[in-house]
């Protein structure tokens, strides 16, 4: 195949996701610097808009990448779903748009494990630099306002959630207005990348203003194949698009934002990893790093399933026969509803025991049942609820590495779940504080009967059983190119790949240990302060 060469960039921004998409925005602010952004996947899809939507994308080929775990024990034997999004937007297209940046201590504790310049204090300015939020809501010190992302905060306006809100005030778990304000503690409402009814993606949000910089360019249907070297200099990337063979030279940098599954892949398939490894899939040994496709972490995360016997409380019976005509004019002409709604639009932020310095189990309520459906997900014919409950800092770690020098091949998943006996442990106290919720007074008129783990399960080890049977993840995979100065870590605190010169990752592989809650905040954070390392270096 012939390989032809694209013109030259100053950057070369490889992903478009929820990291890369702030990173093309910040370097092509620049006139100066010509900047190409490479994505793997489409431009878009028609779902990807609608809030709701993300039910129909979570099976959809044309959208996700539809990943896969291989088979463990503490899987009981299934493959856990690992989507990933496949548009401009990365998985910022596709997710269930809750928007949660973790408590300060995460940020201190990557400080604290060398990684200068990563304390809260030195990323809260990047965080509120991304945000738009509300006006009125929150507190200044907190919270930014001209930000390219619209942060929306809904109130507890159903029933449904303000009897959550009371439940959880009868076992000691307090209301609060802003999590991602001074503390994350309590019960809350889902702040959201919402704006008037429609998802915001970093495709909408940082991409479409810019098109038209003539400046940048964008690729999509682009892969990766391959980085290019001169000796230990990155100089460009080789790359397949639209069955043709090309080739791009960065003459300052590029910017790996493939994510936690297809950067430490990418960086396998350039001869950058384990060397062993490396040699027994025919691939040239370019720099020795043992941490490339280590340090994988996940929230493991059961959802206990409710029947209502009450009548009007959930979607099951508001969206059912007429209910979604109903639900779909309620869209179009207030861009309100079912069809606009987050993910879990209520969730807690709680403590297993007295004594801690900050929660370390989160709660997330759907007021709906779904069952499995030919095209995803679809509304259950029981009206129901789901909650899911996990330890937000699990101690149990993964791997991810290629099993072929084809980079269409998908690298193999091995999550290694429950390994660490303390994420067994703060699973069952998450379930038990669920399940004091929901069996507190004041979810009395919802006629609730637990479906799962089902009463019958009460025992810790009967608990875990079922756990095995079913969890699934949050979708939150971190840390596979993870930042610091210890002998497995990929990256240093300015994000460059130790050993080799031109080449950084910013996406949420370089998390030492995973945040506190859903990760796509933190993950545009990192873009956003990955481009000022990257134009600060260029200065």
């Amino acid at each position: 195949m012939v390989t032809t060469s694209s013109p030259p960039s100053d950057f070369i921004v490889i992903g478009a996701g929820s990291a890369g998409a702030a990173v093309a925005h910040r370097l092509s602010a620049d006139p100066r610097h010509k900047v190409l952004l490479l994505e793997a996947g489409r431009a878009s899809h028609p779902w990807s808009r609608i809030p709701i939507g993300s039910a129909r994308l979570i099976q959809n080929p044309e959208a996700n990448w539809l990943y896969s775990a291989e088979p463990e024990a503490t899987t009981n034997g299934r493959r856990i779903p690992v989507p990933r999004g496949k548009l401009l937007g990365g998985s910022s297209a596709i997710n269930g748009m809750a928007f949660v940046r973790g408590q300060a201590q995460d940020f201190d504790t990557w400080a604290q494990m060398g990684n200068q310049g990563w304390a809260y204090d030195d990323v809260l300015p990047f965080f509120k630099r991304m945000e738009s939020y509300e006006p009125g809501e929150g507190d200044d010190r907190f919270r930014g306002r001209t930000g390219p992302i619209p942060v929306t905060n809904p109130k507890p306006r159903e029933p449904v959630f303000q009897a959550l809100i009371k439940a959880a005030a009868e076992v000691g778990i307090a209301h609060n207005p802003d999590y991602n304000g001074a503390t994350q503690d309590g019960i809350v409402m889902s702040q959201a990348s919402i704006s008037r009814g429609w998802r915001m993606s970093t495709a909408r949000t940082y991409l479409d203003p810019i098109r038209n910089r003539a400046n940048l360019r964008i690729e999509t249907d682009a892969l990766a194949e391959g980085l290019l070297f001169d000796g230990t200099r990155c100089v460009g990337v080789r790359y397949a698009f639209g069955g043709e063979a090309r080739e791009a030279t960065a003459a300052r940098e590029v910017v790996v934002c493939g994510g936690t599954i297809n950067s430490p892949q990418l960086l396998e398939l350039s001869g950058i990893g384990q060397p062993e490894r490396l040699k027994a899939l025919g691939i040239d040994v370019r720099q020795a790093l043992p941490g490339v496709g280590e340090n994988l972490r996940d929230h493991y995360a059961p959802r206990t399933r409710w029947a209502v016997g009450a009548k009007g409380y959930t979607y099951n019976d508001i969206a059912r026969g007429l209910g979604w005509i109903t639900q779909g004019l309620k869209f179009a002409f207030l861009n309100q509803g079912l069809l606009a709604s987050v993910g879990a639009p209520i969730r807690a932020f709680v403590r297993s025991r007295e004594g801690l310095a900050a929660p370390d189990l989160l709660l997330g309520w759907v007021s709906m049942l779904m069952e499995p459906g030919p095209k995803g997900p679809r509304l259950s014919r029981q009206s129901g609820m789901t909650c899911y409950a996990h330890p937000m800092r699990p101690e149990s770690k993964g791997t991810i590495h290629i099993t072929s020098s084809d980079p269409r091949t998908p690298p193999a998943i091995h999550f290694n779940f429950l390994a660490a006996p303390i994420d067994a442990e703060l699973t069952v106290r998450a379930i038990r504080i669920a399940r004091s919720i929901m069996y507190a007074q004041a979810m009395t008129p919802l006629q609730l009967t637990e479906l799962g783990p089902g009463p019958e399960a009460q025992t810790d080890e009967e608990i875990i059983d079922w756990v095995k049977r079913t969890a699934e993840t949050t979708y939150h995979p971190v840390g596979t190119c993870k930042m610091g100065h210890d002998p497995m870590a990929v990256v240093d605190d300015r994000l460059r790949v130790h050993g080799i010169q031109g080449l950084r990752i910013a996406d949420a592989s370089i998390m030492p240990t995973l945040t506190s809650g859903n990760t796509n905040a933190p993950a545009i954070m990192i873009g956003e302060k990955a481009a000022d390392m990257v134009l600060a270096d260029a200065r």
